[in-house]
């Protein structure tokens, strides 16, 4: 096997950024070399655009669970507890309310969030 099949075929996290069309020109150069044949470059560019979806699937993965374990470590708080502490704070604010004696439509309500 070429020293170019092999870096084509070795490059792993990189195939996530490879385009379909750098594979077939790679594979191109391979047949034009006669490294490879003609038959069989297609397959070859398939396996290799396949693997590159795969391995973006898998990156893509472990980035967003890396990311989940820092927010938590960090102890960022997620949506749900977002939305559970606003709802806590107008319930808040509305037996406020009544202790002042006022209605709760008197009292400001705080912006919605839109993310």
């Amino acid at each position: 096997m070429s020293d170019l099949l092999k870096k084509a075929i070795s490059l792993g996290v990189g195939l996530t950024i490879v385009s379909k069309e750098k594979v077939e020109k790679v594979v191109d150069e391979l047949v034009k070399r006669g490294e490879l044949a003609p038959s069989e470059s297609k397959a070859l560019v398939e396996r290799l655009v396949e693997r590159g979806d795969e391995e973006r699937g898998v990156f893509k993965s472990a980035v967003q669970e890396q990311v989940q374990r820092v927010l938590k470590e960090l102890k960022v708080p997620v949506q749900e507890d977002i939305t559970r502490l606003e709802s806590r704070i107008a319930q808040l604010e509305g037996r406020v309310a009544e202790l002042e004696g006022k209605s709760p439509q008197e009292t400001t309500v705080p912006e919605q969030r839109t993310e």
